[in-house]
């Protein structure tokens, strides 16, 4: 059955955790909607796992617009939410409108996802009198990296805290159909959920999130390097395709394979035939 807005809603009020994920391709996507995952986002972060940017800023709508079609060609079920890229939203009200609207009619995504607090609240609404679904974002939004001064986890302190609950009911009441929280204490993360009627998404912010986000290529073990305190690795996928690219490459080089069994086999009548024309031994 399709996720939309009504089920994810019917998740929270029931208690049914959410499950999300990031893709960026119509192969993972076709896998995870497979699985059965609620959601699938794709995220501005294909900008460093995919396209190998520093940070999410560089990405551009035409980034966004490409990989998200080739994961609503893969998502039957899935809830595709497409992340509206830095600057695409924040210039007007009506660029964030027309860029939305790319979004939902170039890549067929079910909603799109902003990242802001008060801030963005007239651009989500006049999006969502557009009749489409917004995920807002707030907490350590990756494309505020410059104002925050790095990847650091927000709400710390009890003014920040206030502003992250105050924003999460602004957003709310500006037509939001969920929200993703990432980077901030769980405990802080708890008053939310419990404070707003539509389905918060955590990342780095606890269980007692109505649901749960994860980069793919973090989750299965396909990065390297520092790897965030909220990753939990689920499988170690990279490590098989290190194995399996190495067997390749060490077959290749020695002959066996391709084997028989890799080959498409001709009578050797016409063998013959053509190695005596060619002049061939």
């Amino acid at each position: 059955m399709k996720n939309t807005v009504s089920t994810l809603l019917k998740q929270k009020q029931s208690g049914d955790k959410i499950t999300m994920l990031t893709a960026y391709d119509y192969t993972t996507a076709k896998i995870m909607d497979e699985c059965g995952v609620n959601a699938i986002l794709i995220g501005d972060s294909l900008g460093m796992v995919m396209l190998g940017y520093e940070n999410t800023l560089p990405v551009t709508m035409e980034d966004m617009i490409h990989h998200t079609a080739a994961v609503s060609r893969g998502a039957e079920n899935a809830f595709v939410v497409a992340d509206m890229p830095f600057m695409s939203y924040q210039v007007s009200v009506q660029e964030a409108v027309i860029n939305a609207g790319r979004l939902i009619k170039e890549g067929g995504a079910n909603a799109v996802k902003l990242e802001g607090g008060a801030e963005v609240c007239e651009q989500i609404r006049a999006i969502v009198n557009a009749s489409i679904p917004v995920v807002a974002h707030l907490g350590l939004t990756p494309q505020s990296v410059n104002v925050f001064g790095g990847f650091k986890v927000q709400g710390k302190n009890i003014d920040n805290a206030k502003k992250l609950i105050s924003d999460a009911v602004k957003i709310q009441e500006a037509g939001a159909c969920a929200v993703v929280l990432e980077g901030i204490p769980a405990k802080l993360a708890d008053i939310i959920t419990k404070k707003l009627f539509i389905p918060t998404i955590g990342i780095g912010a606890g269980n007692g999130c109505d649901g749960q986000v994860l980069v793919y290529q973090d989750m299965l073990g396909l990065t390297t390097g520092h790897t965030p305190k909220f990753v939990k690795r689920f499988a170690e996928a990279g490590a098989v395709m290190r194995q399996g690219i190495t067997d390749y490459i060490s077959e290749t080089k020695a002959g066996s394979f391709p084997a028989e069994e890799h080959t498409y086999a001709v009578d050797d009548e016409v063998i013959s035939e053509l190695m005596k024309e060619a002049d061939v031994k």
